[in-house]
């Protein structure tokens, strides 16, 4: 059963914004769960990304760009992933991150440095603590560090 294995590619940690991008997600109510599947619908509503997620044997599958294509941890696995209590998450700092318009946003400026800022920015407005949002941050990339998650296309044909 090794060979299994060795047809899965491990992701990598994705870039922290990831993490401020799936809790917008959860609280623009774009993620919805059914089981082990998931439909996670950009913020921009021009996309839609299937999620499978097989905890258990650390297998998932995401049909979204940075999955996909720069094989990290994409924000549709880590938005599931705190809907099913995997990783943390907090409803306060979510819903003072709704309606951001992250596709947009990334392709105006190309940077996630850049984004972060201005996100962090309009967090604050709405009355965030910036260190708040930072050990949210923190907490998930620390938990996801600790787990290893494989791509695993066979997933998405179910």
């Amino acid at each position: 059963m090794w060979w299994c294995i060795l047809a899965l590619i491990k992701l990598r940690l994705p870039p922290r914004i990831k993490v401020l991008e799936a809790l917008s997600s959860i609280a623009d109510g774009r993620v919805e769960l059914m089981n082990s599947k998931a439909r996670v619908v950009s913020s921009d509503g021009s996309r839609e990304y299937k999620v499978v997620v097989d905890y258990e044997r650390r297998r998932v599958y995401s049909s979204d760009n940075g999955t996909v294509y720069r094989r990290y941890i994409g924000y549709p696995i880590i938005a599931v992933l705190m809907l099913k209590g995997i990783l943390p998450y907090d409803k306060e700092i979510s819903k003072k991150l709704k309606g951001i318009r992250w596709r947009e946003l990334n392709e105006r400026y190309k940077s996630y440095r850049i984004v972060e800022g201005i996100v962090k920015r309009i967090y604050k407005e709405r009355g965030g603590d910036e260190k708040e949002l930072d050990e949210i941050v923190m907490k998930v990339m620390n938990k996801l560090s600790k787990i290893t998650l494989y791509f695993d296309e066979d997933l998405s044909k179910d």
